[in-house]
């Protein structure tokens, strides 16, 4: 006779019945505050307008796509694109180039604003604080049409002020020409991005740091721990929940190595060998040359290792308690 499992069963409906008090509380909550919900209304109808609706536009990695014929007429040729992507002479570099620019974007731009927020908060002098905030955050509202110009001009031989330091100081005989150096390019380019977004990007930390309870610091005080202790014991593990979102948000966006800075900063045809990335690269052969389906199969590709990486990301975040989902 077969047995009847009569523990598992129980422990299946109280699952059930649990699922259902939490939807149930959750639609009454939902209800509540139905006047909150409607402003995440136009916000939710602008993802869904400019982030899911364009997804159908993936199909043209799977076809020859004609812009005469549309997607119904376009003919499929299945992974061809992708086959001819990873075949591409082109492929290594652009790949190359699009995980070093990452890594060095994540390893020097993620810690920075931490530190500077760590720093920002251990100046008592109120007015200097303010001042320093203030800078650190303009660069951010600048358009990289802006900063791009700013740092060609700073770094260019004729009359730029890098150039004529380093001569003043006798540290060079004669202007270089950053811009045309491809050695100098990931290094201009990643102090570029730490200085326009640093300070912005600190607010955040700011914001968890300004929520930690006084009371720590003040009792940590009376043990006799220095500024510096209190920093390594109190703040860092107090905002490292914060820490640990972002991350894995930036994980996520780990190909995403820039196309705005990279575009205007690259103008000189000789830095193509060091700051093609997957980004600037579909744009050139999807845009420039009119290959979509091409550029579609690229893009796409590194779509799906963003989302793999975010995966993953989250996966080994949960195992500290701090993940997105």
């Amino acid at each position: 006779m077969p047995q009847i499992r009569i523990g598992a069963s129980t422990d299946d409906n109280a699952r059930k019945r649990g699922l259902v008090e939490r939807f149930n509380m959750g639609v009454i909550r939902f209800f509540k505050q139905w006047d909150i919900q409607l402003m995440a209304i136009p916000a939710l109808l602008f993802i869904f307008v400019f982030s899911y609706i364009p997804m159908y536009g993936v199909l043209m990695a799977f076809q020859d796509y004609s812009l005469f014929k549309g997607f119904m007429n376009s003919p499929w040729v299945g992974l061809k694109h992708f086959d001819m992507f990873f075949n591409s002479p082109e492929f290594w570099t652009v790949m190359r180039n699009t995980i070093v620019i990452s890594v060095l974007k994540l390893a020097i731009g993620f810690p920075a604003p931490i530190i500077l927020a760590l720093m920002l908060n251990e100046v008592s002098v109120r007015f200097f604080k303010r001042v320093v905030q203030t800078i650190s955050y303009l660069p951010h509202f600048l358009s990289w049409v802006i900063v791009s110009g700013f740092v060609i001009s700073m770094l260019s031989t004729d009359n730029g002020s890098i150039n004529i330091l380093l001569e003043k100081l006798g540290l060079i005989d004669e202007p270089i020409n950053f811009m045309s150096e491809p050695g100098y390019f990931w290094s201009i380019l990643v102090a570029t991005n730490v200085w326009k977004e640093i300070g912005f990007s600190s607010i955040v930390y700011l914001a968890a740091i300004a929520g930690i309870n006084p009371h720590l610091y003040e009792a940590a005080s009376m043990d006799g721990a220095s500024r510096v202790r209190q920093i390594f014991s109190i703040t860092v593990p107090s905002i490292m929940p914060v820490v640990i979102i972002f991350f894995i948000l930036a994980i996520g966006n780990f190909l995403n190595a820039g196309f705005e800075d990279i575009l205007l900063l690259a103008v000189n045809p000789v830095l193509r060998d060091v700051s093609d990335v997957i980004d600037t690269y579909v744009y050139r052969i999807g845009i420039q040359n009119s290959r979509y389906s091409y550029a579609t199969a690229a893009g796409l590709f590194k779509a799906v290792i963003s989302v793999s990486l975010l995966a993953g990301a989250n996966y080994l975040a949960r195992r500290s308690g701090h993940s997105l989902w």
